[in-house]
């Protein structure tokens, strides 16, 4: 978990190194999420990384003839999505107008990720292993889009960077020469290889279960969502969710919060 003193630490240290400072790009929405987060690299920087790895992920699918390979489940996400992203405006003003992008890579993976900037991917083994409907399939994007609205891959990498620079540094000193990775593959690594902590992890939550809600599914799909996840990991959570929110106490925080939107979602059905 990233913890307050931690952010501090890092502030400092960017301040030092003569980074930008310690801020929030979010609104707290309904479900009142409001934290200061260490954002050391600016937006641009991260989203343009995000573009690059994005387009490497997508060309290897396509090679592997492995990218939306069926039209029916390609059509499905990429609505679902649709009506998602104009909610995305509660939170952050800016991101329905991002440079939006839907596909579906066709794997036994229960997998499912938002990049910084809104370049999004769903798995076929998370469709079908699951047997989702609607509503589930717009809980997990809706917590995947909330990721990028809160910019935890830039806050990650924002973590990454910093720890990199002052190896760099030191290796230079040393002589030893690059130590640095490309910005691009921190991202994709902090989004799509690499667990969320639990702190990313019930923001996120929280977050999508209103943006499922304020696009008129249930948001108490989250939790059967949840539960069949839980079952398919033998009792754990898949890869790409975080292994510190136990099961027991995760669905407890999503049964609070879906309850919080519920009127959003009654307003939106009617």
């Amino acid at each position: 978990m990233i913890t307050h003193r931690a952010v501090a630490r890092a502030c400092l240290l960017a301040s030092m190194l003569g980074l930008a400072s310690c801020q929030t790009t979010t609104q707290p929405g309904t479900v009142g999420v409001e934290r200061k987060q260490a954002l050391l690299l600016s937006s641009a920087q991260v989203d343009q990384a995000a573009v690059q790895a994005y387009q490497q992920t997508v060309a290897v699918a396509a090679k592997k003839r492995a990218l939306n390979r069926d039209a029916g489940q390609v059509a499905r996400v990429r609505g679902i999505a649709q009506r998602l992203i104009p909610a995305t405006s509660v939170f952050r003003p800016d991101a329905p107008r991002w440079k939006w992008e839907v596909n579906v890579i066709t794997s036994g993976e229960i997998n499912a990720w938002c990049m910084p900037g809104g370049k999004i991917a769903v798995y076929t083994g998370l469709i079908e292993k699951l047997r989702v409907t609607d509503d589930e399939l717009a809980a997990v994007m809706g917590h995947e889009i909330a990721h990028a609205l809160r910019e935890h891959g830039r806050e990650r990498a924002s973590q990454q960077a910093v720890q990199q620079t002052v190896v760099g540094v030191g290796a230079a000193l040393l002589g030893i020469g690059d130590a640095g990775a490309s910005l691009a593959n921190i991202v994709a690594d902090v989004t799509v290889g690499l667990p969320y902590s639990r702190e990313f992890e019930h923001e996120a939550d929280r977050i999508g279960v209103e943006l499922a809600a304020r696009a008129g599914y249930d948001p108490r799909a989250a939790v059967s969502l949840w539960q069949k996840m839980s079952q398919a990991s033998g009792g754990g959570p898949p890869q790409f969710l975080s292994t510190h929110p136990s099961p027991e106490s995760r669905i407890k925080d999503l049964q609070v919060y879906a309850a919080k939107v519920m009127p959003l979602y009654q307003g939106a059905r009617r």
